[in-house]
């Protein structure tokens, strides 16, 4: 008999095997995990993460590969709470990668088509790491803003926010006082409120976690995620996670948005891009 997961995170992202149908699950997207209209981008790609584990982590040669490396998603329709199947297909079984794909569906229509590159993380905890970037600077997660600080009307309108505990760093939450700064930068700390620790697939949840940078250009309208590329580059180490996200280009409508997730001993652990549409509000 298989056990139970305990944690939220583990049990919204439960598949169920179709019976018979090789590669095909049945799974639930959960109101909780909702931002705007749609639900969250990042759970998303953590959904269709853990579907290709389990594409991916098996095979005759016990080459199993249940670490994502590189996952690229394209969201083509907006996820509505309620049932969804995910399809997933191996493209190329390697020795220390393989190749697979990922497909989210509800009522028989496409929401996210994912390509992905897995591995085995647990050989990176002592390879050679040679890098330029830092983990931003900023107050510990008791000096930072929750989120239950948010306006009322907006906490409404994201039960994400209940499902993740998120705090802000205050040098970057301008936007929520009608004083974005302009730089296009928000940062803060993750962790998800039942004690469950970040793993790669939280790191999938986690790069698309943060409110869209677009408001710190004082842009208020919902930025729905048109791509995302995720790179996992680390198992992380338990404790917060600090993320920062950040856009240096929004033209007619349309954004990139960077992110950068750092563990608790301070190692960047995953990187990520987004082209995101931002949506503004009807005067």
């Amino acid at each position: 008999m298989s056990q139970i997961p305990t944690y939220r995170f583990d049990q919204d992202t439960a598949l169920t095997p179709r019976p018979g149908e090789d590669g095909l699950y049945d799974a639930e997207l959960y109101d909780s995990w909702r931002i705007g209209q749609g639900v969250n981008g990042g759970f998303l790609l953590a959904l269709a993460g853990r579907a290709l584990a389990a594409e991916l982590g098996g095979g005759e040669d016990g080459l199993g590969h249940t670490d994502p490396f590189s996952i690229s998603a394209y969201y083509l329709s907006a996820s509505r709470p309620g049932p969804a199947t995910v399809r997933t297909e191996t493209l190329r079984r390697g020795r220390t990668v393989s190749t697979g794909t990922a497909s989210i569906a509800q009522n028989g229509e496409e929401r996210l088509r994912a390509t992905a590159a897995y591995g085995d993380l647990d050989g990176h905890a002592a390879g050679d790491v040679r890098t330029s970037a830092t983990p931003p600077d900023m107050p510990p997660p008791d000096k930072c803003v929750g989120t239950e600080l948010a306006p009322p009307e907006f906490l409404k309108d994201a039960p994400l926010l209940d499902s993740i505990e998120l705090r802000l760093d205050p040098s970057t939450v301008g936007w929520a006082l009608g004083q974005p700064s302009g730089r296009g930068l928000i940062q803060g700390w993750l962790r998800l409120p039942d004690g469950r620790e970040p793993d790669p697939l939280m790191l999938l949840l986690a790069v698309d976690a943060l409110p869209p940078v677009s408001f710190d250009l004082g842009l208020p309208g919902w930025a729905p995620t048109l791509e995302l590329t995720a790179h996992i580059r680390a198992k992380p180490a338990p404790g917060w996670l600090r993320i920062t996200h950040s856009t240096r280009n929004f033209a007619d409508g349309y954004m990139e948005e960077d992110a950068e997730v750092w563990d608790s001993t301070g190692r960047l652990v995953a990187q990520s891009r987004q082209l995101a549409r931002v949506r503004q509000p009807r005067p």
